[in-house]
Order: structure tokens, then C-alpha cells, then sequence
């Protein structure tokens, strides 16, 4: 698990945050202040990493910070979201009653699930959606045709297609990864450019109520994998078979609005 009090100490000294970085040059992770890289780093990881996320559905607060956060690091353009937060009832945003008649709610972050059995690169015509050696569902823009089979085989929904020139909020240029070109389907990648940096993903380093646990399925010692043993962890739409690699906490107790 990610030591915060060393990050605060950190903080707290007053450390020039740009001591360490390169003036020039070097990946967008490079520049990050020190203790970001401390608070983001992965806890441990096998010879053989296999990358997943649970998302504890008590600590959510529905802030959409991991969605706002997303969309400036990928560079995803307004009108698209890589990731979403759900409300979890019948009805969209519709909160449901308990039975003393007290109103309530949960929150369900939606992205794309990374499964082992992905559909969407079952029927790519040209191989342009693809498993990584780590698990990791990416793809590769060079390859899209923009045929949208994928966003029909999801059962999730999470994908997107870039329909045109991206537009962008006033001062915003560009994130830590060159925007995809027009024509092509783009979604969520688990910040695959930050993995490679040992960093997690920047919806889990930005959530404010720690709800988003990221970390090497194949490591046993990994904080992941301690959770899944002691609280176990659910898949989105099981029964399709898909075997997402993002798993979520249900709520041990509900919370009152």
C-alpha cells in the first residue's frame, strides 16, 4: 500500500518539486514533483506481471475526479469519456429508497474492463485492438479502419469513436499521450505509458477517497491481491464470460444521502 505519511513528510520539507526533473527532454513522468512519483509508484510487481483494478464501491463519492483526470492525461477530447461514473439503480442519477424510506446511492466507475477473454478484439478485422504481454487490452490507431465492430462486441460500453478534429477547453494542449487520429476507436489503456514508468494509472493516484487499488495480479504480495483474498471482488456482467481484469467492492454498508 502507498506510504502517505512519507509523501506528506515530503510535502512538508518544502521540496523544490522541480529539483530532480530534467529540463528537457525525457517522458512526462520524468517531470513529475518527487513526491507525486513517491505516492504514484506501484507497490510490487512479478517477473510476469499481469495488471488489474478493483474499485471499492464504499469509498466512492461520485466526484468524477478519475474521469476529469483521465481526460487531461490521454488527451481525450471534450463530448468523449474514457471513464464514467455510474449510479447504481434503475434509473440514471435516480437514488433508491431503503426500507425506512431513507433515500441512498452507490457510484459505479465504468471504463474499459481489460478481459481476458476480450470481445472486441475477437472481431477486429484488423488486429488493431490487442492483448499486451501484461494483460492490458490497447489499440493501435495505425491499424483502425474505424469499422466500430469493437464498440458493437463490448458489453460494457466503454469505447469511443473519434469522430473528427478533437475540441479542446480553452488553455488545454495536449496530455501525456499524443491524441488519436480522426476516424479511429479510443478508450481507456490503464495508462499504459505510466506502467511503464513504475507509476499507476492517473485515476487511481487522483482519487480523493483512495476508492481505485491498482497492481500485478500474478504477484502475490501484491496490496491487489491482499484485498481480492480478504474481501473477494465482482466482475461486471459475469455471465458473458469475459473475465474482466477490473474487479469491484460492494458496499458493506450503504451510505444515507
Amino acid at each position: 500500500m502507498r506510504d502517505e505519511p512519507d509523501v506528506l513528510a515530503t510535502l512538508l520539507a518544502g521540496q523544490d518539486p522541480a529539483a530532480d526533473a530534467p529540463s528537457a527532454g525525457g517522458s512526462a513522468v520524468d517531470h513529475l514533483p518527487p513526491a507525486s512519483r513517491a505516492w504514484g509508484e506501484i507497490d510490487t510487481r512479478s517477473q510476469t506481471p499481469r495488471w488489474g483494478m478493483l474499485v471499492d464501491t464504499e469509498r466512492c463519492i461520485g466526484c468524477w475526479s478519475c474521469a476529469v483526470v483521465c481526460k487531461s492525461e490521454n488527451d481525450v477530447a471534450l463530448g468523449m469519456w474514457w471513464n464514467r461514473i455510474l449510479t447504481d439503480g434503475d434509473d440514471l442519477d435516480t437514488p433508491s429508497v431503503d426500507a425506512h424510506g431513507h433515500p441512498q446511492m452507490e457510484w459505479l466507475p465504468l471504463a474499459c474492463q481489460h478481459c481476458d477473454d476480450a470481445p472486441c478484439e475477437k472481431v477486429c478485422p484488423t488486429a488493431a485492438t490487442y492483448t499486451n504481454d501484461e494483460g492490458i487490452v490497447l489499440v493501435d490507431a495505425d491499424k483502425c479502419i474505424g469499422c466500430r465492430y469493437c464498440m458493437a462486441a463490448c458489453p460494457y460500453g466503454v469505447r469511443v469513436f473519434n469522430w473528427g478534429e478533437p475540441a479542446k477547453a480553452p488553455g488545454v494542449e495536449e496530455g501525456m499521450v499524443p491524441a488519436r487520429p480522426a476516424g479511429t476507436v479510443e478508450k481507456c489503456s490503464l495508462c499504459v505509458h505510466r506502467i511503464a514508468e513504475n507509476q499507476q494509472p492517473s485515476c487511481v493516484v487522483s482519487c480523493p477517497a483512495q476508492a481505485r487499488i491498482f497492481g500485478d495480479l500474478n504477484d502475490d504480495d501484491s496490496h491487489i491481491n491482499q484485498v481480492l483474498r480478504d474481501r473477494g471482488g465482482d466482475q461486471l456482467l459475469e455471465q458473458k464470460g469475459t473475465q474482466p481484469k477490473v474487479r469491484y467492492l460492494p458496499p458493506r454498508r450503504r451510505r444515507s444521502l
